[in-house]
């Protein structure tokens, strides 16, 4: 008997929108906790606009990854333009209706296979974290367009074995005491300087989230 196939990401993450998997209610796409509690959303906002306001021209931003855009609608106004990219059609066409400004385009894309906006910073917000090893790889070749990039994972307390694979979906690699460090095998991104900007420790010994700042090598 054949192993059973994994579905596809794009049929993965719209199912878990369409059936509220990570929570909300049935009438609204809703990315979950990590982009709705203050207590993990602020800190970020905090430490990512202070970056952004560090240049002295506004970056073109893309956000990999930008769910209901809870937390991006509020970064919008530190850029010259935001692009704003998910897999799921209608989660894009929602955004498009709800959040307008003369600065944001939406783009549904597969950040793995299709061609990505340019830029001056890429932001990627607990995304890598729910896909396979093979999409993260496909991703991490695809940041070079970009001068820095802006990652944040959820990972163990203490010392865990990075990147265990897994099928892409809901769910991330903490149960099997792992997350994804992209500079580690079977990654070993190349990168010019590696700077952590925050480590949230959760509450409930449910792990940390570390956000880390990547500039590119030219």
């Amino acid at each position: 008997m054949n192993p059973k196939q994994p579905w596809p990401t794009k049929a993965v993450m719209a199912q878990i929108y369409e059936k509220n998997l990570w929570g909300g209610n049935p009438s609204e796409f809703y990315s979950g906790e990590g982009s709705h509690d203050p207590t993990i959303v602020e800190p970020y906002l905090k430490v990512v606009s202070e970056f952004l306001n560090s240049f002295e021209t506004p970056f073109v931003v893309c956000d990999l990854g930008c769910g209901d855009f809870n937390v991006g609608k509020e970064l919008v106004n530190f850029t010259s333009h935001y692009h704003a990219i998910d897999i799921v059609p209608a989660l894009i066409e929602h955004n498009k209706t709800k959040f307008q400004a003369s600065n944001v385009t939406f783009h549904c894309l597969d950040i793995a296979t299709d061609e990505l906006p340019k830029g001056d910073c890429a932001l990627l917000r607990q995304v890598l974290q729910h896909l396979s090893n093979i999409e993260v790889q496909q991703i991490l070749e695809k940041l070079a367009r970009y001068r820095y990039v802006i990652i944040t994972e959820h990972l163990p307390n203490g010392v865990f074995e990075p990147n265990k694979d897994k099928i892409s979906g809901q769910g991330i690699r903490l149960k099997q005491n792992s997350g994804i460090d992209v500079l580690a095998a079977p990654f070993h991104w190349k990168v010019k300087e590696a700077q952590e900007l925050l480590s949230l420790e959760l509450a409930h010994g449910k792990g940390k989230l570390v956000t880390t700042m990547y500039v590119l090598i030219p």
